[in-house]
C-alpha cells in the first residue's frame, strides 16, 4: 500500500502524538512507524491501535529503534532491542572506512580479507561490512552476552553467518582460540564518553540504553588504551585498526597511538563536518615481543 495515499488520516494521527511529544521529525517518524506496522499483516483495526500504540512509545521519549525494533545502517536492517546499543548514523564512517580499507589490501570482493568487530553490540558494524564486502571473513566479539546473541540473531537473518563468527568475552580474550589471528582490519566502536561527563551532561543517553556501551572510564579513554595494547597480535603487518572516537579526542588518541611501537603510521578520517571521527592506525612490521602475521594465507 501507498503509506502517503492509504494511510493519511492515519498518518495524520500519528504525527499529531509524536508533536505533542515533542519528536523533532515527525513526518519521517511516523512513516517508519506505519510502515512497520503495514510489514506485520495486521488486520484494519490492529493497524491503528498498534500504530497508535507506537507512536505513545515514541512520545513518551522511548527511542525509535526499539520502538521499530529494528534500525538501518550501512544499507541494512538491523534489529535492535533493549539492553544493547543502537546503531548510529556517525557510525557508518567507520564501516565504510573499514570497507575501503579491505577492498584496498584485498580487492573489490575482498577475497581472503579476514577482520575483527570488537565491541560488536548488535553486529551492525559486522553485517553492513559483510554485506558489502563478499569474500571478508568476520570475528564480532562483546563484553555482553546480550550484544554476542543480537549480532549473531544479525547475521543469521541477513543470511550473513557463514562469514560472521560470534563470540562473547573480554575484548580480545574470546578470539584468541578461534582463528582470528592475522586479520586485515580491526574495528571498534567503544565507549568513549567520560564517566563525569556521562553523568553530568548526557544523562539522558542512561534513560534507555546500556551505561556499558557509552562509559568509557574517568577520560573516555580507559578501553582505547587496552585496545591499541591488545590489538597488534590480531594483525598483519600493514594491517589496520580503526577506532571510532569522539568529538575533541583526536588529539588524546594520537598521543596514545604514537607512543605505541605497535603501529608506524597514523591518520584520521573525518565526518562531512570536517571532525575527526574515526582514527585508522597502521600495523608495524616490528613489534617487540609480538610475532608479526604474514599478510598471504
Amino acid at each position: 500500500m501507498d503509506i502517503a495515499e492509504g494511510d493519511g488520516a492515519l498518518m495524520g494521527a500519528i504525527q499529531h502524538i509524536l508533536m505533542a511529544g515533542g519528536i523533532d521529525d515527525p513526518v519521517a517518524e511516523s512513516e517508519q512507524i506505519v510502515s512497520v506496522i503495514r510489514e506485520r499483516d495486521l488486520e484494519p483495526m490492529g493497524v491503528k491501535e498498534r500504530a497508535v500504540a507506537l507512536a505513545q512509545a515514541r512520545a513518551s521519549g522511548i527511542p525509535l529503534g526499539y520502538v521499530l525494533g529494528r534500525q538501518r545502517f550501512m544499507g541494512v536492517e538491523i534489529a535492535v532491542g533493549p539492553g544493547v546499543l543502537i546503531p548510529r548514523r556517525e557510525t557508518e564512517l567507520l564501516g565504510w572506512e573499514a570497507v575501503a580499507r579491505v577492498r584496498a589490501a584485498r580487492g573489490a570482493h575482498g577475497h581472503g580479507a579476514r577482520l575483527i568487530d570488537m565491541c560488536c553490540g548488535s553486529g551492525n558494524l559486522a553485517c553492513g561490512i559483510a554485506h558489502a564486502i563478499a569474500g571478508v571473513e568476520i570475528w564480532a566479539s562483546d563484553l555482553m552476552e546480550d550484544c554476542a546473541d543480537l549480532t549473531l540473531h544479525n547475521a543469521q537473518r541477513l543470511g550473513l553467518s557463514e562469514r560472521i563468527h560470534v563470540a562473547s568475552g573480554d575484548l580480545f580474550e574470546p578470539l584468541a582460540a578461534s582463528g582470528a589471528t592475522a586479520c586485515d582490519v580491526i574495528v571498534c566502536n567503544p565507549p568513549y564518553i567520560s564517566s563525569h561527563r556521562l553523568i553530568r551532561d548526557r544523562r539522558d543517553l542512561l534513560d534507555y540504553e546500556p551505561r556499558q556501551a557509552f562509559d568509557g572510564g574517568p577520560y573516555g579513554l580507559s578501553i582505547y588504551q587496552r585496545l591499541i595494547r591488545d590489538a597488534a597480535p590480531f594483525l598483519v603487518t600493514g594491517g589496520w585498526l580503526l577506532l571510532e572516537l569522539g568529538v575533541g579526542q583526536a588529539v588524546s588518541l594520537n598521543l596514545l597511538l604514537g607512543r605505541s611501537e605497535a603501529y608506524d603510521h597514523v591518520e584520521l578520517v573525518a565526518d562531512s563536518q570536517g571532525e575527526p571521527r574515526v582514527i585508522a592506525a597502521r600495523r608495524a612490521a616490528m613489534v617487540k615481543g609480538v610475532r608479526s602475521p604474514a599478510p598471504g594465507r
